[in-house]
C-alpha cells in the first residue's frame, strides 16, 4: 500500500507525513505535448485517445505551496477542452506561465496533469505556509493567483495573473498527488466523503459567485431564476443556491431523466428543451430565437407569475439570444461560459430598451469558495455527485462529460481505495441524512462505481 495512503487511513499525526519521502513519480491523468495535433482532421475528438493515465515526475514544491495526497477529484468541462486541445492546446498556457522564470518554470513540461478539483490530505508544506500542516483534510479551490498583485486583495478574479489550476497550470488534481498554493485550500467539510467533497470546489463556488455574492447577479428572495443546463455540474448547484436563498428556480433540461434529477434537488418548475422548440443548432436564426423565447416566456409566466429576474447562462451561442430576450425588464443575464460557441448573437433592443444587464462571471475568489464550503457544511447545499470512476478510467469519465451523458458531477477516486471514506463528523452526516447528501447517485450509468 502507498505509505501516504496508509498514514491517511490510520489518521496518523503530522510528523508521520513529514517523515515519509515523496515519490520521484506518481500516477496521474495527463496529456502529452506530442499529441496536440492528433485531432486536427478528426470528426470525433474522442478524449479517450488523448487523456493518459500513468507516471509523471513529482516536482519540488515552492515555499508558498503544499503537496496534497489526492483522495478524489472530479471532471470539469475544462478537462474536455484540455483533452481536445481546443480552443488551443493548454501547453500554450504552460509555456507562457513558465516564461516568468523561477518556480513558474516547473510548469513547462512535455506533460500536463489535468484536473481542477481535488479533495485530500496535506502531506508537505512550504517554508512560507503558516495556516496548514501535514495531515489536514482539505479541498483545493482551483483559482491560482498572484498574491502580490494589488487587485487580488480586492477580488482575486480581477488579477491579470489569475489562472485556472489544472487547466492553465500543471500538476492539477486528477492524480495521486497535486501541487497547490496554500491560498487555494479550504477545509474539507468533515461530514462528507472524499468523493462527495471533490465534486464541489469549481462548480459550486462558480455558481455561488454568479448568483449569491456581490460580484454576480445579487439574487434576492422571491427572484425567479432561469437555469440552463440545470442537471449538469454548474446547473445543479445553481438550482440549490436559488432554493436555499428563497428564490424560484426554473430548470431547462434535455431529457425526462434529467428533469427527474433536478426535481430531486427541489426544483418544481422544469422545462424540457423540446417544449420550447430549442433545436440542437448552435447558431439559431433570429426568428427561431424570438419564437423559442416567447414559448419559454409563456411557460415561465404561467408557472411562476412573472418573467425571470435572473438568467443563469453558461451554454452560450445556442441559448444566449433567448436568455437576453426572456429576462424580465431590468433583469440580469449572468454568464460564465459558452460551451456551444463564444460568438453570441442577440437582438439588442431587448437589452437596452428593457434596461437589462449582462454580467460576466469567472470562477470564484477564495472568500466565495469558503462561503460555499460553509453552506455545504451546514447542509444548505449538497454535493451533486452521480457517476464515480477509478483513476485508471479517468478518460472514460471525461468522455461521459464530453458527450453530455452525465447528470450532476462525475467523480474520480484517486488514492481512495473505495467510496465512502473520509467522514470525520458522522453525527453531522446522520443529522443531514446520507440520502439527502446524495440525491443524484441513482442517475449514474451502470459503468460507474
Amino acid at each position: 500500500m502507498n505509505p501516504f495512503l496508509e498514514a491517511i487511513l490510520d489518521n496518523r499525526p503530522p510528523e508521520v507525513f513529514e517523515s515519509l519521502d515523496l515519490p520521484d513519480t506518481y500516477t496521474a491523468a495527463h496529456l502529452r505535448a506530442e499529441d496536440t495535433e492528433m485531432f486536427r482532421d478528426a470528426a470525433d475528438k474522442d478524449v479517450r485517445k488523448s487523456l493518459r493515465v500513468g507516471p509523471v515526475e513529482m516536482p519540488e514544491p515552492a515555499p508558498d505551496e503544499v503537496v496534497v495526497a489526492v483522495m478524489a477529484s472530479s471532471i470539469n468541462y475544462n478537462t474536455v477542452w484540455s483533452a481536445t486541445f481546443e480552443p488551443m492546446p493548454t501547453f500554450t498556457f504552460l509555456r507562457k506561465y513558465a516564461a516568468q522564470g523561477g518556480w513558474a518554470a516547473r510548469h513547462d513540461r512535455p506533460f500536463q496533469v489535468v484536473g481542477s478539483d481535488a479533495a485530500g490530505v496535506v502531506v508537505r508544506v512550504g517554508s512560507k505556509v503558516s495556516r496548514w500542516k501535514p495531515g489536514d483534510h482539505v479541498v483545493v479551490h482551483p483559482v491560482h493567483v498572484d498574491e502580490e498583485e494589488p487587485v487580488t486583495h480586492a477580488d482575486a478574479m480581477l488579477g491579470t495573473e489569475m489562472r485556472a489550476w489544472g487547466y492553465e497550470t500543471n500538476y492539477g488534481g486528477m492524480g495521486e498527488f497535486a501541487i497547490a498554493r496554500a491560498s487555494m485550500l479550504v477545509p474539507k467539510p468533515p461530514h462528507l466523503t472524499w468523493e462527495e467533497a471533490a465534486v464541489v470546489p469549481m462548480c459550486g463556488s462558480t455558481a455561488y459567485r454568479m448568483l449569491v455574492g456581490p460580484n454576480g447577479a445579487r439574487m434576492t428572495q422571491g427572484d425567479v431564476v432561469l437555469v440552463w443546463g440545470a442537471a449538469g455540474g454548474l446547473g445543479a448547484y445553481a438550482v440549490q443556491f436559488v432554493k436555499n436563498g428563497g428564490g424560484i428556480p426554473v430548470a431547462v433540461v434535455g431529457s425526462p431523466a434529467k428533469a427527474e434529477a433536478v426535481r430531486r434537488l427541489g426544483c418544481e418548475v422544469v422545462v424540457d428543451r423540446s417544449e420550447i422548440g430549442l433545436s440542437d443548432d448552435p447558431d439559431p436564426s433570429p426568428e427561431d430565437t424570438i419564437a423559442a423565447g416567447k414559448r419559454l416566456g409563456r411557460i415561465i409566466r404561467r408557472e411562476t407569475g412573472s418573467d425571470p429576474q435572473i438568467v443563469f447562462e453558461h451554454v452560450g451561442r445556442a441559448t444566449f439570444g433567448i436568455s437576453v430576450f426572456v429576462a424580465g425588464r431590468g433583469g440580469t443575464v449572468v454568464t460564465c461560459g459558452s460551451s456551444t460557441g463564444y460568438h453570441h448573437a442577440y437582438d439588442n433592443r431587448y437589452l437596452w430598451m428593457r434596461l437589462k444587464k449582462v454580467v460576466g462571471s469567472h470562477g470564484a475568489n477564495l472568500d466565495e469558495a469558503a462561503r460555499t464550503s460553509r453552506l455545504l457544511s451546514q447542509g444548505g447545499i449538497v454535493p451533486t455527485l452521480s457517476a464515480l470512476y477509478p483513476l485508471e478510467r479517468a478518460a472514460e469519465a471525461t468522455r461521459l462529460v464530453q458527450n453530455n451523458e452525465h447528470v450532476g458531477k462525475v467523480g474520480v477516486l484517486c488514492l481512495a481505495p473505495e467510496p465512502g471514506l473520509g467522514v470525520t463528523a458522522p453525527e453531522v452526516r446522520k443529522r443531514i441524512g446520507p440520502e439527502r447528501l446524495n440525491p443524484l447517485r441513482e442517475f449514474a450509468p451502470a459503468s460507474s462505481l
